[in-house]
């Protein structure tokens, strides 16, 4: 159920060739953030031309071998986003990488469009990647930043996971990236693809200010996108029962690479209830490291 199909993109509805997912600035109708997920199958390949967006490689499942400008990066992956963070590669803008898999796996591909190719390709150990447990009780969840300011160099990608136990919210309080306020809140396009633990489901809300509006309140299961492109977005809502898994992408214009933004004033209040619970006791999911 859906009440904007425009944004909330069921699973095989953005398939398009060997991708599961295939998000792009055009088919988007924005500027810069993009997603691809892969299946690979045992001992198959995939060539990956960048052309003018710079990618990170980041297995969902299995493991793989990415190999561009003459160097192969061992991808040792993991067996599903519940289980631990994992390895990754970056790959540049006008780079060409071939990703293979001996015994298969799904793997996420997520860019952002850039004028600039400053970074060279390079590796990601799961070993560096920040771990965050965020908000409390109800609202715990837990975050591991892959490639944010401050924890990996990009030139405009924004990348995180969010994990959340069966019953609690995240993304909440609903919040905003969407105009540019230096200091305040940044520009920024987003895409949430989602998994859900158990064959379950889940739930996401996307609601527009007055001057832009969008209304989408998706129930979302494995497989499922949402495009957020301005607005207030939250809460990404687990089901009772089920864990949640959403891998966010970000990118946009501002010549400044950050990730600010500003809660929604009706219902800011709620981070200031946190000081009196505590996390969820479920948290960390699997391995960390």
């Amino acid at each position: 159920m859906s009440r904007t199909s425009k944004y909330h993109l069921p699973k095989g509805t953005s398939a398009e060739g060997p991708y599961d997912v295939l998000v792009t600035p055009e088919s988007a109708g924005w500027g810069y953030s993009g997603l691809g997920v892969l299946t690979l199958e045992p001992g198959a390949a995939h060539t990956l031309s960048t052309g003018d967006r710079e990618f990170l490689v980041l297995p969902l499942t299995g493991s793989c071998t990415v190999t561009t400008d003459g160097t192969a990066f061992e991808l040792a992956g993991r067996t599903d986003v519940f289980a631990s963070v994992t390895d990754f590669a970056y790959v540049p803008r006008g780079s060409e990488a071939v990703i293979s898999s001996a015994h298969g796996g799904r793997f996420a591909l997520p860019s952002a469009r850039t004028e600039r190719g400053g970074h060279s390709a390079r590796y990601g150990r799961k070993e560096d990647v920040p771990v965050e447990l965020r908000g409390a009780g109800a609202c715990s969840r837990q975050v591991n930043n892959y490639c944010l300011p401050g924890t990996f160099e990009a030139e405009r990608l924004l990348v995180c996971e969010v994990l959340t136990p069966g019953g609690n919210w995240s993304s909440y309080p609903p919040h905003k990236h969407d105009r540019a306020r230096p200091g305040m809140e940044s520009e920024l396009e987003e895409i949430y693809y989602f998994e859900v633990a158990g064959d379950g489901m889940g739930y996401q809300r996307v609601y527009g200010t007055e001057d832009r509006p969008v209304d989408v309140l998706a129930e979302v299961r494995s497989g499922d996108t949402v495009l957020v492109p301005h607005g207030w977005h939250g809460p990404s809502i687990a089901a009772p029962g089920y864990d949640l898994y959403y891998l966010n992408v970000m990118a946009g214009p501002e010549p400044d690479r950050a990730w600010l933004i500003c809660d929604d004033p009706a219902h800011a209040w709620v981070r200031a209830t946190w000081d009196a619970q505590d996390v969820d006791d479920r948290l960390p999911f699997g391995e960390t490291r």
